[in-house]
Order: C-alpha cells, then structure tokens, then sequence
C-alpha cells in the first residue's frame, strides 16, 4: 500500500478559511504536482480531499476522480488521516489532499512511530509505501517539491 500526502496549493489570505481560493502561483503549484501525479499514481489510486476550497481545487488539478471528506477538514488529527486511508491494511494506494500540520504529524507518526510537527510545504507530496510482507515497515518513497518536477 501506498500512502501519498499531497498539501493543497499556495492560497490567497483571508476570511472564512474554508473559502480560500489558489493564488496564481498556487495554481501553477497544484498543475504542476497533478501532471507529475498523474502519470506516476496508481490507475485504481483513491483519492480523498479536505472541504475546503483551496484543497478541491488542488485537487481538480489531478484530472481524477476523487472523493471529499469532511474527516479531513483543517482541524483533522492525524489518527483522523490515518483512519480515512486505512492505512496499513488498505488494499490500495491511497491520495490525501489536505494541510498542516496535520500532514506532518502524519508523516511522522507512519515513518518515526512518534508524532511530531513535520512540515510539509504548500504544493508538496511526500509519498510513504509499505511492502506487502508481513511486518514490513513504511518507508519514504518520494518528497516532491513543484519548482523541482520536471527540471
């Protein structure tokens, strides 16, 4: 199984949070990242996103179908993360769209058996697998940056 965090894009400032739009150059991020993830993801890669309006349209920017959970709204914990994905027992990879720093916490809850306050930044997919022996343990797969894709 995989487990790939995708942080939403840069978002313009401002009030109600929720309806924070991309900036310009948060949409090119979320282009840049939903290209890359495109030819490299799954075909049968679930994809689950927070509500809010900027982590919809990072995710619109994948050109995949893709399922929005309340359970991954800005205040989710990173159990709350975890248990959305199913992670480890999932059958299938599994995309999440969402923010800090509750992808951090996740990141390092899965990787160092301990949560801690990891930064993912804005645009970024740090992509966590695991094999499919028994007790094997997660693994880093891949941390990408959207100024770094395709150069």
């Amino acid at each position: 199984m995989g487990l790939i965090l995708l942080r939403h894009a840069e978002a313009e400032a401002g009030e109600p949070d929720a309806e924070r739009p991309l900036t310009t150059k948060g949409k090119k991020q979320a282009a840049t990242m939903g290209k890359w993830l495109d030819r490299h993801l799954p075909q049968n890669c679930r994809i689950i996103c927070s509500p809010t309006r900027r982590t919809v349209q990072t995710a619109d920017a994948l050109g995949r179908k893709y399922t929005v959970s309340d359970k991954l709204s800005p205040s989710a914990t990173a159990g709350q993360i975890i248990d959305e994905s199913k992670w480890p027992a999932g059958s299938r990879c599994v995309l999440i769209v969402g923010h800090q720093p509750t992808l951090g916490q996740t990141a390092s809850l899965i990787l160092a058996g301990v949560q801690q306050d990891w930064t993912i930044r804005k645009g970024n997919v740090l992509w966590i697998a695991q094999k499919d022996t028994e007790n094997a343990r997660p693994f880093l797969r891949a941390v990408l940056a959207p100024d770094l894709v395709g150069k």
